[in-house]
């Protein structure tokens, strides 16, 4: 009996590597990224998710909009709705991105997404892969990168998660080998590391950032994170004007606390797992993870959205027209500066910086304490206008 767990587990485990060495291949045969300058039309795909999301990404789009205004009237910038990313429809098609949802997307060129709902262990939905996660592999979205700044506090940092391997990309593929014993996998490639290490160099380069700090557990996950951390340092000769150091994810989280060792970082590389843990404790510094949006990148796609969840109970008290929209707003600051609009972008990032840490004139609270989602957007772009 236990000779035939044995090798049912180590049947699965062989598939797992199987599709691992094709991923690599699939990587090695890539091109280079979308040059947007070059194209006649670009494709903005809005996807509103679950819960408060469709409220959040109808106010990003509808700033982007008048950002945009004569890009949108004269037909170089459109935008494509895309319905069928609800829990509701992902559970009745089994699938985390049904077949006709993943169609419409790729026919996107890069898409704004809201927040979308991911089944824990308890729910009451079938445990169905989280479509954030399911959407990173299909599109090959292999950056995640969020900003977080606090200009008061000297906060400027800039984070290059892994987004496509570690201990997420096979979540759903562990193996319970027996009642007792339950194994799940991490990976790292040598393809999937260079090229994030590479994004964050390129990035602090043009950016005029001057220190790129690699976070890994490598003392204690020696052949992953170890992998992770070389392949790092190795890319990191290519750029000698910028310095490096490397730090252990627990110390860092720390040191983020720390008032006076935070002021000294700047851009961040590390593997997914401890990407997603520590971008949102950063977040908190800027106002709570609701403030916060990010960049999936990859070749050929990519993707915008917030960093937290769905809030459904905000929708099921009648509060959703409340939320806050700043992170589906910053996440536009990043789409408008990835298609080639810099001068709109950094317009918009100026105005967020205002609304939110210096006039600071209306405040969402997710409450009628605090102003609407639209009547926020609406206090952004009267500051974009007296810019």
């Amino acid at each position: 009996m236990m000779e035939e767990k044995m090798v049912s587990a180590t049947e699965q485990f062989a598939k797992v590597l199987q599709g691992q060495l094709e991923r690599i291949q699939r990587m090695k045969e890539q091109g280079d990224f979308v040059d947007y300058s070059g194209l006649d039309q670009i494709v903005i795909g809005v996807c509103g998710g679950d819960g408060i999301g469709p409220r959040i990404t109808h106010e990003a789009q509808r700033v982007i909009s008048y950002l945009l205004q004569d890009q949108v009237k004269a037909g170089r910038v459109v935008f494509k709705e895309i319905d069928g990313l609800t829990i509701e429809n992902r559970v009745a098609q089994n699938k985390a991105i049904p077949d006709d949802v993943l169609a419409e997307l790729k026919a996107c060129h890069v898409i704004l997404k809201g927040p979308t709902t991911t089944p824990r262990k308890g729910d009451p939905w079938p445990n169905i892969e989280s479509a954030n996660v399911a959407m990173r592999k299909e599109l090959d979205l292999f950056a995640n990168v969020r900003p977080v700044k606090v200009p008061a506090q000297g906060i400027d940092w800039t984070f290059f998660r892994e987004n496509t391997e570690g201990a997420y990309t096979l979540g759903s593929l562990g193996v319970n080998v027996d009642e007792d014993l339950a194994v799940d996998f991490t990976v790292t490639t040598t393809q999937g590391t260079e090229r994030i290490a590479r994004l964050a160099y390129d990035y602090a380069r043009k950016n005029g950032k001057g220190r790129v700090s690699i976070v890994t557990k490598a003392n204690v996950i020696k052949t992953t994170d170890g992998k992770f951390l070389e392949i790092c340092q190795k890319v990191a000769q290519e750029y000698p004007e910028i310095a490096t150091d490397d730090w252990y994810i627990d110390i860092m989280t720390a040191k983020l606390v720390d008032e006076k060792r935070r002021r000294d970082f700047r851009v961040f590389v590390l593997p997914n797992l401890y990407g997603d843990i520590i971008t949102d404790e950063a977040a908190e510094f800027q106002g709570g993870v609701g403030t916060a949006g990010s960049a999936n990148l990859g070749k050929r796609y990519a993707m915008f959205e917030a960093i937290h969840g769905s809030a459904p109970r905000m929708v099921k008290e009648g509060r959703d027209i409340y939320a806050d929209p700043c992170s589906m707003l910053r996440a536009a600051v990043l789409l408008l500066s990835h298609i080639g609009y810099q001068a709109e972008a950094d317009k918009l990032e100026r105005a967020l910086d205002i609304c939110m840490f210096e006039e600071k004139k209306m405040h969402c609270t997710g409450r009628d304490t605090g102003c609407t989602c639209e009547e926020f957007g609406n206090y952004v772009m009267d500051t974009i206008q007296s810019l």
